[in-house]
């Protein structure tokens, strides 16, 4: 770098950085007032020692007009003092006091150096000492601006130095060599002083952006764990603080809030048939739609899945709820339209309102209860949490804890239910029934433990229960005998369960292609895919596949088309009223005449009645399972119950067996 590039770049004014430009406005901002403070006290000395040997012009009415001048940049500078500057206003600051500080300079070293000729020694030794202790006083004030500093040592410096070299007198000349010494001692200081200060400010400048950084990051690391990362609303996680947080200002100001749980109907076959994206583009549209409509007051959530909740401040009565789930079931109910698509879901809600001692906890309970019954009987609609439903929810939870703390080795047994076929005249099978017999509860009904079970995530746990209990059974059956073992949703849905189901039928020693595994549409609608994959493990064993409750779903005929199956069960519903019922016997026969055509076997579940059979029999059925050949007998009893069945075989084929039971 050349010396002239030096110099122009030592009296320019860097412009790139902004926070340094701010930071040396607000330094001078404290050190200018000052400066022209000590500046003009100075001066006013100095014109008073000469005012009596120097022209008035010199002695009074110049330094009248410096101090003016300084007095007024003083005020400028002081009233910017405590002002937050932008770049803009600091840059033209830093400009002006540099262009001032050269004006200043040479002003006041001027004036000065004209006063030498009037006076004796001590006063012209006054102006020396005004020169080189103002020059000082300045230079220090001005060090955060290296510009305007430098300006003020060149423009009193260098005619200060001149004039008293060519003075001839050599004290003076003396004192002008020791006053050059001075100022580049200063200048040196200058230098470092303002490269530190430079550093200072870029380090607290990095310091402060590595500061806001992190506070991003903070926010952004809270966003994510407190609000849903698809619709943007609050998770579970912020849903249940801020439920606490209002169930405590509730307690206090005496008010009731309302929780609301709200879970779309149809969901997966969204995901199924449209795809992954267009799910989650109906759940982001379903948040939008919940905002749209919320008042201010409610605090609007999504759980997980496609399950949202609301939490209302009050007054809230059942009637404000009942009107409140009926606009959100009524927006979701419309059409969703995305490029290509357009669906049409529902959605249940249930509501419940707080009550005294209330957690997130106990009132977030029951109105997933509501919703639970909302989803059962009344599926796009809204339930609000009353006293019936307590004593019910009350059930079910003890119901609840008594099957997740239950040995069920030991309470878990089961029934089997006799599969008859009427053209050769002779059991062929049993279904397998899971029973519990609770030491606190006593009985406990089908009806109400395996939907639990299903939900509590144990049915698996059941179900392998249930299958080890039948396979030890069936090693003393009969070869001809099959066994009929019913497959949850969750045990089609988990590989891992299937795999432990299949190991344990290699296992025992069974002949694997004597067990047949029923299997609902429900079970299969969740995940299609993985249902065949867990089917064709079984089937791989020699294991045979029956679809119950063929008949009751919105597409049977789909799964039969999809799924590996070796025999359909036909709902009870359909032979219930298939003597009374022109199109159940038409279904009936359809389903008859369609098993026949796939090569797969059709069983007639629930046959109660004479006339069932007689109408079944001539629409072509033979296999058939029902109370009129047999209830579920106990595993004690299997064996009881062929042999004597093999004894009656000598009679008429279904009215011998139906008359030994």
């Amino acid at each position: 770098m050349s010396m002239l590039e030096g110099i122009r770049r030592g009296l320019s004014i860097p412009t790139d950085n902004p926070e340094l430009i701010r930071s040396q406005a607000r330094a001078l901002s404290r050190h200018i007032p000052m400066m022209y403070g000590m500046l003009v006290i100075n001066s006013l000395a100095l014109a008073a020692t000469h005012l009596s040997v120097a022209p008035p012009l010199l002695s009074i009415y110049i330094p009248a007009v410096l101090t003016a001048l300084s007095i007024g940049r003083m005020i400028l500078w002081w009233r910017t003092r405590n002002r937050v500057l932008d770049e803009v206003r600091a840059l033209r600051l830093l400009r002006t006091m540099v262009i001032i500080a050269g004006f200043l300079g040479l002003s006041f070293s001027g004036w000065a150096l004209s006063l030498y000729p009037y006076g004796n020694a001590f006063q012209q030794s006054h102006i020396a000492f005004y020169i080189g202790i103002t020059t000082i006083a300045c230079f220090f004030s001005l060090l955060h601006l290296r510009a305007a500093a430098l300006i003020v040592a060149i423009t009193v410096g260098v005619p200060f130095c001149l004039f008293f070299f060519i003075s001839g007198n050599p004290v003076f000349v003396a004192l002008a060599f020791n006053f050059l010494l001075v100022v580049g001692a200063l200048i040196m200081i200058l230098l470092n002083t303002n490269r530190n200060f430079a550093e200072l400010v870029n380090s607290r400048r990095d310091m402060v952006r590595s500061q806001v950084e992190t506070q991003k990051l903070s926010d952004e690391n809270y966003r994510l764990a407190h609000h849903d990362s698809l619709t943007g609303l609050p998770n579970r996680l912020q849903f249940f603080a801020t439920l606490e947080k209002m169930l405590a200002e509730a307690e206090i100001s005496g008010r009731q809030i309302a929780v609301g749980r709200m879970d779309l109907d149809g969901f997966k076959s969204v995901n199924d048939i449209f795809g992954h994206v267009s799910g989650d583009r109906l759940l982001v549209e379903v948040g939008a739609r919940l905002m749209a409509i919320r008042s201010p007051t409610t605090f609007i959530a999504r759980l997980g899945g496609d399950v949202f909740a609301l939490v209302m401040e009050g007054p809230v009565p059942d009637s404000r709820l009942t009107a409140c789930g009926k606009t959100v079931c009524d927006t979701i109910r419309q059409p969703f339209t995305f490029p290509g698509v357009n669906v049409r879901i529902t959605a249940s809600v249930g509501f419940a309102s707080s009550r005294v001692g209330d957690t997130a906890e106990t009132i977030y309970d029951r109105a997933d209860y509501a919703s639970f019954v909302a989803k059962e009987d009344q599926r796009g609609g809204c339930v609000v949490f009353s006293e019936a439903h307590e004593s019910k929810i009350s059930k079910v939870r003890s119901l609840e804890h008594a099957l997740l703390t239950c040995n069920l080795d030991d309470e878990i047994y089961i029934m089997f239910q006799p599969q008859f076929d009427v053209a050769l005249n002779r059991t062929i099978g049993y279904e397998v029934l899971a029973r519990w017999r609770s030491p606190v509860l006593g009985e406990v009904s089908p009806g109400e433990f395996i939907p639990l079970a299903e939900r509590t995530g144990i049915i698996s746990k059941i179900t392998q229960t249930v299958l080890r209990k039948a396979l030890l059974v069936a090693a003393q059956l009969p070869k001809p005998l099959r066994l009929s073992v019913n497959l949850s949703a969750h045990d089609l849905g988990s590989q891992t369960a299937i795999e432990a189901i299949a190991a344990m039928v290699r296992e025992s020693g069974m002949t694997p292609c004597r067990v047949d595994f029923e299997i609902t549409e429900t079970a299969v609608m969740r995940d299609l895919k993985q249902a065949n994959t867990a089917l064709l493990t079984l089937l791989s064993l020699g294991s045979r596949i029956a679809l119950d409750d063929f008949g009751t779903g919105h597409s049977s005929l789909t799964y039969v088309q999809k799924l590996p199956l070796d025999r359909i069960k036909v709902d009870r519903s359909f032979v219930a009223e298939v003597c009374n019922d022109p199109a159940s016997r038409a279904i009936v026969k359809t389903t008859v005449d369609l098993c026949r055509n796939l090569g797969i076997a059709c069983v007639f579940e629930g046959i109660e009645t004479e006339e069932q059979l007689e109408v079944l029999l001539a629409l072509g059925g033979t296999l058939m399972q029902g109370y009129l050949f047999s209830r579920p007998i106990s595993e004690e009893l299997v064996l009881d119950h062929y042999a004597r069945e093999r004894v009656q075989l000598g009679g008429p084929a279904a009215q011998g067996m139906r008359a030994s039971h």
